[in-house]
C-alpha cells in the first residue's frame, strides 16, 4: 500500500500509468471484453485486472494520477451500442461524470468530450493502446479508451 494512492491501483497499473506518455491510450474495459487477446497486441502486452471494481471506480482511481488530453477533439471514447450508435448508457454517463470531476490544471473549466466508436473499431483501437485494464464492470458496453494528457503541476 502507498499513502494517497487508491488500493485499486496495483503495482503493474502504477508502472503503466507512469510509463505512458502524452497521447498514449489506456483501454479501460468491462468483464466481457476479450482482454487477454487484445492486450497481447498492446505495448504492455498483458491485461491488468482490477477485480471487484466497476469502470467508474477504476476510472476515478486512475484519473487521480493520469490527466486526460485536451489537445485532441475527444480524450475519451466508448464502445458503441450495436445497432444504436447514438445511445448513451448509464455506464457512459457515469464515466463521463468521473472524467469531468477529476479534470484539473489549465483545462479544468473545459468539459471532457466523449465519442463513441463502433464495436469492432473499438477492438482495433484498443490493440493500439499502451495497456488494457479490465474491471469487473457488469453493465454492457462499459468499455472506454482514455487518452493521457500533460501534467502541468
Amino acid at each position: 500500500m502507498l499513502k494517497g494512492i487508491s488500493s485499486l491501483i496495483c503495482a503493474d497499473l502504477l508502472w503503466v500509468l507512469r510509463s505512458m506518455g502524452h497521447g498514449d491510450n489506456l483501454a479501460l474495459v468491462d468483464r466481457n471484453f476479450p482482454a487477454h487477446s487484445v492486450a497481447a497486441k498492446t505495448v504492455y502486452g498483458k491485461p491488468i485486472q482490477i477485480a471487484g471494481s466497476d469502470t467508474t471506480d477504476a476510472a476515478s482511481a486512475i484519473l487521480q494520477l493520469m490527466p486526460l488530453d485536451f489537445f485532441v477533439e475527444s480524450s475519451v471514447q466508448h464502445m458503441q451500442v450495436v445497432g444504436e450508435p447514438d445511445a448513451v448508457l448509464d455506464v457512459h454517463k457515469d464515466l463521463l461524470q468521473v472524467c469531468n470531476e477529476s479534470n484539473s490544471g489549465p483545462d479544468a473549466d473545459k468539459p471532457v468530450v466523449m465519442q463513441s466508436i463502433e464495436r469492432f473499431e473499438f477492438y482495433r483501437a484498443a490493440t493500439q493502446s499502451f495497456a488494457v485494464v479490465q474491471t469487473a464492470e457488469d453493465r454492457p458496453y462499459g468499455c472506454f479508451i482514455l487518452k493521457k494528457g500533460v501534467v502541468f503541476d
